[in-house]
């Protein structure tokens, strides 16, 4: 039997989809966005991936994780114990460094929630995962909220290790780092670290997926689509608005990571739908590639020559991974061609596989865009699958050290009242209290 897993703030499943490819059974995948919920369902809860299930008690649709916990409280308490893995990230606009950082925002406050369901399933392990500005983020109550999180996990009786994780170190094509913590009832993995687990099966995991030490570049990534004029071709959804479409070529040399992102998929991919640049648009951008500096935001001095206003515009560098992808497309220009990328290009640096498709519009602006989860937002805001697959394998490990941990302290506590069965005496304070 799979070890059974909830995901909180499930997003559009990245998280979900590397849990279940280790191993788990995500029973839960909680989402409160219709956008982002509808693509959690497309890929996830369908009949082929059994990994991925849902409860009969709650009604299958976007819920908050709150409303969840507020109206079924019933049902989730009744699962206390028995969940392997409790998994999510809390969503990250209130910590991010390139946001405002409110302390105030009602996202930040959905820690708390987290923690709620931590106190009230009494999971095995949890896991928690956010952008690097959690552990400098001030929280109103104990120094930062990676502290305020290591406390309460403490006061319900957790050990916590955490580390800043770089993805471009797992495969990734993006250096994109994150906050994640592994909490375990204490004393339940004396001597380990899972961190370091971590850290020692990094070679193995990218050798068992085909993928060498070298870190993943954007080439490595996305040189198998072409969009050259003469292949130009309009959008299947969205042709009769004069948007045209990426193409996934056969006849070139794969690379390891896109023979990996190709699995299991089929020709049509979608998600292929390029930008409708100005040519004066088209002309600055071809400028940034000319003359620029790749991999890195421009610099004041070359925004103020373009007359560039945007602050966090970044031409790719071929030759290594991306940074950190944002949920504006237009915050990243093509290594090789004057355009902003696609959908699917932003997911391919993310790891999503080919056959993994996004629902809801593209962009949104104006006040929506707060709170809203186009597909850009989707797939920026995930956790990368195959990040999550590798915290998911040193989960599975530490769930098995952690049983045979169980079974060897109930055979000690059969052992001692056997013991005192034979003598013919009550067990005494002295060794209940060992145990």
């Amino acid at each position: 039997m799979s070890p059974k897993c909830i995901d909180l703030f499930a997003g559009c499943g990245g998280l979900s989809l590397g849990l279940g490819a280790a191993g788990f059974e995500v029973v839960l995948g909680v989402e409160g966005n219709a956008d982002a919920f509808a693509t959690y369902e497309r890929n996830l809860l369908g009949q082929r991936r059994s990994k991925h299930g849902w409860p009969r008690w709650i009604e299958r649709r976007a819920w908050r994780a709150e409303d969840i916990l507020a109206r079924h409280f019933k049902e989730i308490s009744s699962l206390s114990g028995k969940i392997d893995l409790l998994a999510g990230g809390p969503p990250c606009q209130g910590f991010t460094t390139n946001g405002l950082r409110h302390p105030d925002d009602p996202r930040s406050k959905l820690v708390d929630v987290y923690l709620q369901y931590v106190e009230t399933l009494s999971p095995h392990l949890a896991l928690l995962e956010n952008v690097r500005g959690f552990v400098s983020m001030k929280h109103n109550v104990a120094g930062t909220y990676a502290d305020y999180v290591r406390n309460e996990f403490s006061r319900l009786g957790y050990q916590c290790w955490d580390a800043i994780i770089h993805c471009s170190e797992w495969g990734i094509p993006q250096r994109r780092p994150r906050f994640i913590l592994v909490a375990a009832p204490i004393g339940s993995l004396p001597g380990i670290d899972p961190m370091e687990r971590l850290r020692v099966q990094r070679r193995s995991f990218l050798e068992n997926r085909g993928l060498g030490p070298t870190p993943t570049s954007a080439r490595d990534a996305l040189s198998d689509f072409c969009t050259s004029s003469c292949e130009k071709q309009l959008d299947v959804e969205w042709g009769h608005l004069g948007f045209k479409t990426l193409k996934r070529r056969d006849d070139v040399r794969l690379s390891p990571y896109q023979k990996l992102m190709r699995r299991h998929s089929s020709e049509e991919v979608s998600d292929m739908r390029l930008a409708r640049h100005s040519l004066a648009a088209i002309d600055r951008m071809q400028e940034i590639l000319n003359t620029c500096e790749r991999g890195t935001c421009v610099r004041p001095k070359d925004r103020e020559k373009l007359g560039l206003r945007k602050r966090s515009t970044t031409p790719l560098d071929p030759d290594a991974p991306a940074p950190t992808v944002s949920t504006l497309p237009d915050d990243l220009v093509h290594y090789s061609q004057p355009r902003s990328m696609s959908v699917r290009e932003h997911a391919r640096l993310q790891s999503f596989p080919d056959w993994f498709s996004f629902c809801g519009p593209y962009t949104s602006g104006g006040k929506r865009r707060r709170y809203a989860c186009p597909r850009f937002t989707q797939v920026a805001n995930a956790v990368p699958p195959l990040l999550a697959e590798a915290l998911g394998e040193m989960l599975l490990g530490l769930l098995a050290v952690k049983r045979l941990n169980d079974l060897n302290h109930r055979s000690k506590r059969v052992d001692v009242f056997s013991k005192c069965l034979s003598q013919d005496r009550e067990v005494g304070k002295a060794e209940i209290c060992a145990l």
